[in-house]
């Protein structure tokens, strides 16, 4: 990792004397580069199989006079391509504000699944499965504030004004408005060790996300909501977890049209060493909730997706080998594409 301290922060004090309350901060540039080697067996040719993905993130804190200390970061992903940014103000006692530009890192996206891997979650490794997983606010413009951590348990709510907008420069606004309208989640995270050992390693989590949408000239009231609830389990170097999630679209305005997913994961991770860690997960996504119309025309292996994943990873110093073998069933809710596909993955970062 680089380091570049203080940079031009005593400078500008100098310079600018009358501000003397002026603190000085810290940045950090780190990254990595991550190299794939993909083969795909199924329906589809894999094609070249080499990938490589190239990630810079700048990541600024400092301190206010009464104490409170903040934190942003910018993330360029491949191509050096900005990606997202968020600034997190810490409030001591009073908690955490933040706003985000939309890196998935507040509300309930942060608990799409999280179950225990070694590497990725199962529908991440290779594969486009079209699983459907809880995003709420996460991917939009938002702001979001955290409670402290009070017996083990924090509270959090994010409110996006525009539900799709991100990205928005300062002095910008995020564009015209949309069928969607304003989103909330909700999100609670309990960890009840209560001081003992047993349960030091339980985390339990829950959240709720509400879009405001409509359709149609009419106005159509449409609106639409998400859930996840999960628990995951450390037990010396073993990680267990299981975890469900909804979504309800909104009133049906179509012949076969969906009203409501449902999802179903479970993970196992197990560390060998510090360095070696084995694990298995599933991902389950079925659609539901078609019309009369429509109903009994769509096979059960059209609703659902199944994806299940073996992962091995190994750390060496700043280098981390990543091995994943993959199946896929009914991938886009299809019954014709089945897929598997074995990955190996090579990332290096400073």
């Amino acid at each position: 990792m680089n380091k570049l301290t203080k940079v031009g922060f005593s400078a500008l004090c100098s310079s600018l004397a009358a501000i003397s309350a002026a603190q000085a901060g810290d940045l950090t540039v780190t990254g990595g580069a991550d190299m794939t080697w993909v083969n795909q067996n199924g329906m589809s040719t894999t094609g070249n199989p080499i990938g490589m993905g190239s990630n810079l993130t700048f990541k600024g804190s400092g301190e206010l006079d009464n104490g409170w200390t903040f934190d942003t970061a910018v993330a360029h992903k491949n191509s050096n391509a900005f990606s997202a940014a968020y600034l997190n103000l810490t409030m001591g006692g009073l908690g955490t504000f933040s706003v985000n530009q939309g890196d998935s890192g507040n509300g309930i996206a942060v608990y799409d699944d999280k179950m225990p891997t070694a590497w990725e979650e199962p529908w991440g490794g290779g594969l486009s499965t079209g699983v459907k997983t809880v995003g709420g606010v996460g991917a939009s413009m938002h702001w979001a504030y955290e409670t402290p951590k009070i017996l083990g348990t924090t509270l959090e709510v994010a409110y996006a004004p525009v539900m799709g907008q991100s990205d928005t420069a300062d002095k910008g606004t995020g564009g015209p408005g949309t069928s969607k309208g304003h989103g909330y989640d909700a999100t609670i995270n309990i960890n009840p060790s209560m001081g003992t050992e047993i349960l030091s390693g339980l985390n339990i989590y829950a959240g709720a996300h509400y879009t405001d949408q409509h359709t149609g000239s009419a106005a159509v009231d449409t609106n639409s909501y998400e859930a996840v609830a999960g628990v995951t389990m450390d037990i010396g170097p073993v990680s267990l977890g299981y975890a469900q999630s909804g979504h309800i679209m909104g009133e049906e305005t179509a012949t076969g049209s969906v009203n409501h997913y449902r999802g179903n994961m479970y993970g196992v991770a197990f560390n060998i060493n510090d360095d070696l860690s084995v694990s298995y997960g599933k991902h389950e996504s079925r659609k539901a909730g078609y019309n009369n119309a429509s109903r009994d025309s769509v096979s059960e292996a059209n609703r659902r997706i199944e994806v299940a994943s073996w992962q091995v990873s190994y750390t060496l110093g700043g280098a981390s080998m990543r091995l994943a073998e993959i199946k896929g069933d009914n991938l886009d809710f299809s019954s014709a594409k089945d897929k598997d596909a074995t990955v190996f993955s090579l990332g290096l970062a400073f």
